[in-house]
């Protein structure tokens, strides 16, 4: 209910929760009133983008409710299935397009056909790094919120909370079958693993592929990494044999039912981790996306199918007979064979006569592993910056959504989404909105309107950008703040960006936008930080890693102690 006094300029909002001076603009008191318990909580300036735009929201929800009505009249009463592939470190540029494709030196056909057949998000904006892009897709809710804002590149005993709500969880309580397939990385404790999270079954690598493919001996051999095996350093000197990770003393990939004990399906006892068994691990991962596809497809109920490849990232050159393509670099023969992979579940999709009634999401996660170029065959191409990075090229990726009949083909929209929305919009796609929790701020935004109605029809016109806990950057409309002023800095002098203009943020245009960009950033920050006092961050879930395994290997068991013996800052 909101209640406005006609001559003060002072409105009260009760579902807003907060007091906010329509006249000075300057005052925000966070908490006055509690938020409606069957409401989605939002951010707060959320409520200030619905304030002035309610009346044309509440009529396009009416066109999207139209459209989704006849879309299950047509499909037997049921909603879309959804299949969600997200790519690991792919830049902006670097899918979608034959053109830049033939820039690069490679060609990814079947995606590009995807981009085509579908919309492309020109501003789909991700989380810097892998894990804090996946749970935010998977809650809805920055990672930050919720302590998951670190990427893991070991053991480490965190992962996302059980108390968390995930898409596979609504989506299981709407009626959907759920299967995750390939990365995963959120976590090494059981209660983070996909199989508590909402999937009937789950096939996946605890750790991310990183460990996968850089910790073993045939990347120490290469040098792809240096200190790991025995033939690229002198360890006359070594102490510590903790200091270094072995990817053999590690869970590898594991595979189990909901709600069950996992199992290691890819070491034995005593062997060793190798570059060719990771390539198999990827050809399992496509071997096992297409059988629970085509199980999937059999069934009555519709289906949520999340295919996360470990390929591109690779390290040494091992299982790579010969350069494929002009550009010849890691990465790129292995995007080569993962736009293969794509292309195999599309045409099996026709097949199986389920294209037209799937909602397919093809994107990346963050932007390039900068730290492994040129080597890897990509660079950043349009934005500067890469992988854990706040700048665009470490968030801004390639975004597709084909849905046909219902998602105009060969579109493209240049409204802001985060990857947090899809968690609101398949939710509506799904009819699954009631089960989104409403005790906890949920960031996505419900960008329905703008895949059925398209460009201008978007809910958003703000991204926060953080580095695990900090935040970094500000994005509104067309400018951006980086870095963000800290506490005692006037925000009238820090560095604004007009994206349009610079898209790799070079050329600062504080003169021109500070005077006034600086105020209204400023209030921007604030009502978000004291949005934050009201609701505020918890931390992960901790435990013991690996703890669910229930065939842990006698390396891995020891692995587990020595960081557990190690995390306990030992003393005497």
């Amino acid at each position: 209910m909101t209640r406005k006094k006609e001559e003060g300029g002072w409105t009260v909002n009760r579902k807003y929760g907060f007091l906010a001076a329509g006249m000075l603009g300057a005052a925000l008191i966070v908490g006055a009133l509690p938020a409606q318990a069957s409401e989605i909580i939002r951010d707060a300036e959320y409520y200030i983008l619905e304030a002035q735009n309610g009346p044309q929201w509440a009529a396009d929800d009416k066109v999207v409710d139209q459209k989704l009505a006849e879309f299950r009249a047509k499909n037997g009463g049921k909603p879309p299935n959804i299949l969600y592939i997200l790519i690991d470190d792919i830049g902006f540029g670097d899918l979608g397009s034959a053109t830049l494709n033939a820039l690069r030196g490679y060609e990814t056909p079947s995606i590009n056909t995807i981009a085509h057949e579908g919309m492309r998000l020109a501003r789909m904006y991700t989380e810097p790094s892998c894990t804090p892009t996946r749970v935010a897709f998977m809650t809805g809710r920055q990672p930050y919120r919720y302590g998951m804002g670190e990427t893991a590149v070991d053991i480490s005993g965190f992962g996302l909370p059980g108390q968390e709500v995930t898409l596979a969880e609504i989506l299981s309580d709407s009626g959907y079958n759920t299967v995750h397939i390939g990365k995963w990385h959120m976590g090494d404790i059981m209660e983070s693993w996909p199989t508590h999270q909402g999937f009937d079954f789950a096939a996946f690598p605890i750790h991310q592929q990183g460990q996968l493919t850089i910790f073993h001996d045939d990347a120490a051999d290469e040098e792809v990494s240096i200190g790991i095996g025995k033939n690229n350093y002198d360890d006359r000197f070594t102490l510590d044999e903790w200091h270094r990770p072995d990817a053999s003393a590690m869970v590898t990939g594991v595979e189990g039912k909901r709600g069950e004990k996992v199992r290691e399906v890819h070491m034995q006892p005593g062997e060793r981790w190798t570059e060719a068994k990771y390539h198999a691990m990827n050809v399992r991962y496509q071997d096992q996306a297409m059988q629970h596809l085509r199980e999937l497809a059999a069934k009555d109920e519709p289906f949520f199918l999340q295919y996360w490849p470990l390929y591109p990232l690779t390290g040494p050159r091992t299982t790579t007979d010969e350069y494929t393509t002009v550009n010849g670099g890691n990465y790129v023969e292995k995007m080569k064979l993962v736009d293969k992979w794509i292309g195999d579940i599309t045409a099996e999709m026709e097949k199986l006569g389920v294209a037209d009634n799937t909602i397919v999401i093809v994107m990346g996660d963050n932007g390039h592993f900068t730290k492994y170029s040129p080597q890897s065959g990509y660079t950043p191409m349009i934005f500067r910056g890469g992988k854990g990075d706040t700048s665009e090229g470490g968030v801004r990726v390639d975004a597709f959504v084909r849905w046909p009949g219902m998602i105009e083909a060969d579109s493209i929209v240049g409204d802001i989404v985060h990857v947090t929305d899809l968690y609101t919009t398949l939710a509506r796609f799904a009819g699954a909105t009631d089960k989104i929790p409403t005790d906890r701020i949920v960031d996505g935004v419900d960008q329905s309107a703008l895949m059925l109605m398209g460009e201008t029809h978007g809910r958003r016109d703000y991204v926060f950008l953080y580095a695990v806990t900090k935040l970094e950057a500000v994005v509104k409309e067309r400018f951006k703040i980086m870095p963000v002023p800290g506490p005692g800095q006037n925000p009238i002098v820090g560095k604004f960006y007009d994206l349009y203009r610079d898209t790799r943020e070079q050329y600062p245009v504080s003169t021109e936008i500070g005077a006034w960009g600086g105020v209204e950033f400023g209030r921007i920050i604030k009502r978000h930080m004291m949005r934050k006092q009201m609701y505020p961050d918890t931390p992960p879930a901790m435990g013991v890693p690996y703890d669910g395994v229930e065939n842990l290997r006698p390396e891995s068991k020891a692995a587990v102690e020595a960081f557990l013996f190690q995390a306990g800052s030992p003393k005497k």
